[in-house]
């Protein structure tokens, strides 16, 4: 049974070049509990829900910009422009906002 999770964990999989244990990494669960909320068998709290609906936002807008490998990289790296932080790290901290304005300065060519 696809839940809508379970679609959101496979398009990070497919457009974010995510893999298990990236989601699991950025929301602090185990690898096991994002394949059991991919097939349906569980279900995470609205807390993570929420990290993970803000993370697809911002895979969908880097896919503008780079390939699903290239978005899983720049997702687990530091950046200058984060205050040398990850923009996972951002993410699951609630500071969604702060990644999103480095991808629109990204996309209008403003990060030079």
């Amino acid at each position: 049974m696809s839940t809508a999770v379970g679609r959101i964990i496979a398009h990070l999989r497919d457009d974010g070049g995510l893999q298990g244990k990236d989601i699991a990494n950025i929301v602090a669960v185990s690898p096991a509990t994002v394949s059991r909320w991919s097939s349906g068998k569980a279900t995470p709290d609205l807390r993570t829900q929420t990290v993970i609906a803000e993370l697809r936002y911002v895979v969908d807008r880097l896919a503008d910009l780079y390939t699903p490998d290239e978005t899983r990289l720049w997702l687990h790296a530091a950046h200058p422009m984060l205050g040398g932080e990850r923009a996972i790290d951002l993410i699951n901290a609630g500071r969604t906002e702060e990644v999103l304005a480095l991808v629109e300065a990204l996309e209008t060519g403003a990060h030079t």
